[in-house]
């Protein structure tokens, strides 16, 4: 019975396992992703407040 449920712990071990690394790629991935949003949209924000002559972000200078 001790080598049966040895193999169920580490069957359980390796699904964590695989849980864990899914979550990091994962992770990884909305991370990139975020950071080409604010990329771009901070590309149209300059774009926007440069076809308006005007700030919209407040950071006291249009475009």
């Amino acid at each position: 019975m001790g080598i049966f449920w040895d193999l169920v712990q580490q069957d359980e071990i390796e699904k964590q396992k695989e849980k864990a690394n899914s979550v990091e790629e994962r992770v990884k991935l909305l991370e990139e992703e975020l950071t080409s949003t604010k990329v771009l949209l901070r590309k149209t924000l300059i774009a926007l407040e440069t076809h308006l002559v005007k700030d919209i972000d407040g950071d006291g200078k249009a475009g």
